[in-house]
């Protein structure tokens, strides 16, 4: 039956975890039955040392994460392992169904066999101890290197994840506290004094001058490359997003006032890494001078469009959790030039040229690397535009600003929609399977129109939106 109703997302908040509808509703039983068909498969026939990859064969007997996967390998980064145990913990949440929990309190416990003794993590974590992809492990387990990595969400989303099911088992399992807490530990320890963070570190970073963010003087073509880039303060595929909502989760779980400070210290470096004019936006790094400097051969020292969306996003967040408007006031002029930097079809550059601000781009001929300004022939590996936000981040923006709670319209009849094809897509197996269109992967090449995939970020997705719908059919049946 459909239910025609409209359920503000507050509803959603309010009803938290641990809700059941209590409703004789098929589809709402369908969902249920789904959750856990779909479960038994992934966490019984999928996950191997409790962990996950990106993709899998039909028959599981290929496995890829950034490339080909061991049967001992899983991926930290997303959408690995922490993807699919926060999806387990969505479950738990909306059924209070142990399996799910139980899941998760697997895949947990695999991300801390993995904790580097710098604290943090790399992009998978190997369980074979003379494995391709082993590292320094704290458990004494590993060998090799020891780099805690930022980059594309790393170790944020296996910290995040952990201290979700830290709050979620109740502190009791000593394994996943102790990460968590060894985990908090060493990102507070990361965060320069002026409140940035590297891409990835080995020990605690060195005391550096607090500056303010500049054009270099010198020819940034040619001049000023850095070789250990990892090290300087870094943007990157959204490094301040992932902190500041973990750093979030940290404060709200353990009511840590560090994590509250160094949340407020990342919001400090935004402030202080926006460029001057002309061009108001935010590079991908910084050196310790605050000047855009190169990272990999394709990655110039522009101001990026992405980032700086990016930048935004994470401004308005630590404002909204710390209640203080001084974090909005970079975002007029950095929408202003965003504005003023829109592309013909209607994205934004990755890179804009230093005060220039013409689009740039790279060509590759024979593996080399050169700057050009024409798109026209981009290499295909990489984001060289990006759809443009900025009128919803404009409203979002004048919303925080003004002090308003607009409660963004929920429709249960889409919802419910999308949780019955979801429902009718799980094959007798218990399994979400993809067929490829001719679509690049994550972390693959392109696989050929027609092949057949298991993905985790699949998965995730769907048991995510069973859960969410159980919430908010629960949701609407308490708001009669």
């Amino acid at each position: 039956m459909k239910h025609h109703r409209t359920l503000t997302a507050l509803w959603i908040l309010i009803l938290g975890w641990g809700v059941d509808t209590g409703a004789d509703d098929q589809v709402v039983q369908q969902a249920k039955e789904t959750m856990r068909r779909a479960t038994e498969y992934f966490h019984g026939e999928v996950a191997r040392h409790g962990g996950y990859v990106y993709h899998y064969s039909p028959d599981l007997k290929v496995r890829w994460g950034e490339g080909l996967a061991s049967e001992d390998q899983i991926w930290v980064q997303p959408p690995g392992t922490p993807t699919v145990g926060m999806a387990y913990l969505d479950a738990y949440s909306a059924t209070l169904d142990l399996k799910y929990l139980v899941a998760a309190k697997d895949a947990a416990e695999a991300l801390a066999y993995g904790q580097l003794e710098s604290g943090g993590w790399a992009n998978c974590v190997d369980f074979d101890p003379a494995g391709e992809r082993v590292y320094l492990y704290r458990n004494g387990k590993g060998r090799g290197r020891n780099n805690s990595s930022l980059d594309d969400g790393q170790t944020q989303s296996a910290l995040l994840f952990l201290i979700h099911a830290d709050k979620a088992l109740q502190f009791r399992n000593e394994a996943i506290h102790d990460a968590a807490m060894v985990g908090l530990n060493a990102v507070l320890k990361a965060q320069f004094p002026n409140g940035a963070f590297p891409q990835s570190w080995t020990q605690p970073v060195e005391d550096r001058p607090v500056l303010k963010a500049k054009y270099p003087d010198h020819d940034w073509r040619t001049e000023g490359r850095i070789k250990n880039y990892w090290d300087m303060y870094t943007l990157n595929d959204n490094v301040c997003g992932y902190l500041a909502k973990t750093l979030i989760a940290a404060h709200q779980t353990y009511e840590d006032e560090r994590s509250l400070q160094a949340l407020r210290k990342l919001g400090d470096f935004l402030i202080l890494a926006q460029m001057p004019e002309p061009q108001r936006g935010w590079a991908q790094q910084y050196n310790p001078d605050m000047e855009p400097i190169w990272a990999r051969k394709f990655e110039p020292p522009g101001v990026s469009g992405d980032e700086t969306q990016e930048a935004i996003e994470t401004l308005l967040e630590i404002a909204r959790y710390t209640g203080d408007d001084r974090y909005l006031e970079p975002i007029p002029a950095a929408l202003d030039y965003l504005d003023r930097s829109v592309l013909p079809d209607g994205q934004v550059a990755r890179y804009y040229e230093l005060k220039t601000n013409r689009p740039l781009y790279m060509e590759r001929t024979r593996g080399n690397y050169s700057l050009t300004y024409d798109s026209s022939n981009l290499p295909s590996h990489y984001g060289w535009k990006t759809p443009a936000k900025i009128e919803s981040l404009r409203r979002t923006y004048e919303q925080q600003r003004d002090h308003q709670i607009v409660a963004e319209p929920f429709d249960i009849e889409s919802l419910e929609s999308r949780a019955e094809q979801i429902i009718k897509d799980l094959d007798q197996q218990g399994r979400w399977v993809t067929t490829a269109s001719g679509e690049r992967l994550v972390g693959q090449p392109k696989i050929r129109a027609g092949d057949q995939y298991i993905s985790s970020a699949v998965f995730s997705e769907n048991l995510t939106t069973l859960s969410l719908y159980l919430k908010t059919m629960a949701a609407a049946i308490a708001s009669k």
